[in-house]
């Protein structure tokens, strides 16, 4: 049995947690992401909500993010910024990239799939959703980032995806190694806190090669696709100042913006696709 989350283990861990930051695990709840965008109006500072169970998780596209007790990390980290929603182009890259990092630096070979999958072994590992609201009591706006990560194998979520899932805990291993949740959500929590300080003062520019080094895709062919439906073809040349992909077709390079395009390597066929990590 995997140890629960436990927001004073965390605390105790996260740098970020006496610089100000709240932190609170709660048992089961729909969407961390949801729960804390209501409380926004209440904040006066970050906050990290985490949570063992969603019963209601939202990813990308309106996909669903199954999770069960001790089988994930789903939480959520409101965070306040400066300045106008265009400012927070290319933010879920920034966020991506941090976590593949952090994860590389603890043994996992991760990598990213634009715009938010995070992969291990060329499978989905986990993803982001991120949503905004205007700050109730100052200029500027709040970001909700969600983050979901599979922490080990499960057999219900993994067959209701529809694509191939990866998990941290490898199941296959004689001796599959516990991961301390706690430990690893406050590593994680420290590295986006850091990196969301540079990126309200700086935006995308400083982790444009961070995020090029970590692309599964990088120089390849690929395919852009929505509902199924394939718009571009072309070899992907990495990301620009705002976050889209830039790719080279036939007729010239184009820059493709996120919202409901999905990316897969040109010689995969379309798939009717599956949840999406997030809260």
């Amino acid at each position: 049995m995997m140890p629960p989350l436990n927001a004073d283990h965390i605390a105790r861990r996260a740098r970020a947690a006496q610089q100000g930051l709240i932190i609170e695990v709660i048992s089961a709840l729909p969407s961390t992401n949801t729960e804390l965008r209501a409380r926004i109006a209440r904040l006066s500072g970050p906050m990290l909500l985490a949570a063992e169970v969603q019963t209601a998780g939202r990813g990308r596209l309106g996909r669903q993010w199954h999770s069960a007790p001790g089988d994930s990390l789903c939480f959520s980290l409101a965070w306040p910024f400066q300045g106008p929603l265009s400012r927070l182009s290319g933010l879920s890259l920034v966020i991506g990239a941090v976590i593949a990092e952090t994860l590389r630096g603890r043994g996992w070979p991760v990598q990213l799939k634009w715009p938010n999958d995070l992969l291990l072994d060329g499978a989905k590992l986990g993803g982001i959703l991120i949503d905004t609201a205007p700050s109730p009591a100052a200029p500027g706006l709040w970001a909700v980032i969600g983050i979901g990560l599979n922490v080990r194998s499960n057999q219900a979520r993994d067959q209701a995806l529809g694509h191939a899932a990866a998990a941290l805990q490898s199941e296959s291993a004689d001796h599959p190694t516990a991961i301390d949740r706690n430990d690893l959500l406050a590593r994680l929590t420290d590295a986006l806190c850091d990196a969301l300080e540079v990126f309200d003062l700086d935006g995308l520019s400083p982790f444009i090669d961070r995020w090029h080094m970590l692309h599964q895709y990088h120089n390849q062919a690929v395919c852009l696709s929505e509902q199924n439906v394939t718009l571009h073809e072309g070899i992907a040349r990495g990301i620009d100042g705002a976050g889209r992909l830039l790719l080279d077709t036939a007729a010239g390079r184009i820059a493709v913006a996120a919202g409901d395009v999905s990316l897969r390597p040109a010689d995969q066929p379309l798939s009717l696709g599956g949840a999406h990590a997030a809260g």
